[in-house]
């Protein structure tokens, strides 16, 4: 099995295009990017000094605050973080590393939707 960027990218869009009627056409029109390790300003904002904390980020405004007066310096964008996510799917042990891929990325995508990480945590046993 692979585990380079190519097949993180690979995992990540064929979640995207298993999502939902209802969330799949605004999922899409979200940048995906795949990087080795999230970006010093990144933890820097975020108050994470280790950076295997972060497996995800979701960069944007949530669709529930969006507003047609919006115009964001950027698009929308889902990071997925190979190194982080490498090192807590052998940590775990238990779990398979294209279904660990697929969780970050629905986590992720679930900000994009207005889910807070608490709403998640609510249906989301996984994180517990």
């Amino acid at each position: 099995m692979s585990n380079d960027l190519a097949h993180f990218e690979k995992i990540a869009r064929a979640t995207v295009a298993a999502l939902p009627d209802p969330f799949r056409p605004a999922a899409e029109e979200v940048l995906l990017r795949i990087a080795e390790w999230p970006a010093p300003d990144m933890l820097r904002e975020l108050d994470i000094r280790d950076p295997l904390e972060l497996t995800g980020l979701y960069e944007g405004i949530p669709m529930t605050e969006k507003s047609l007066f919006d115009m964001g310096p950027s698009p929308d964008t889902v990071w997925l973080f190979r190194q982080p996510i490498l090192a807590e799917w052998r940590a775990r042990g238990n779990v398979a590393l294209d279904d660990l891929i697929a969780h970050v990325v629905t986590h992720e995508f679930a900000h994009h939707f207005g889910w807070s990480d608490a709403e998640i945590a609510r249906v989301d046993q996984w994180w517990m």
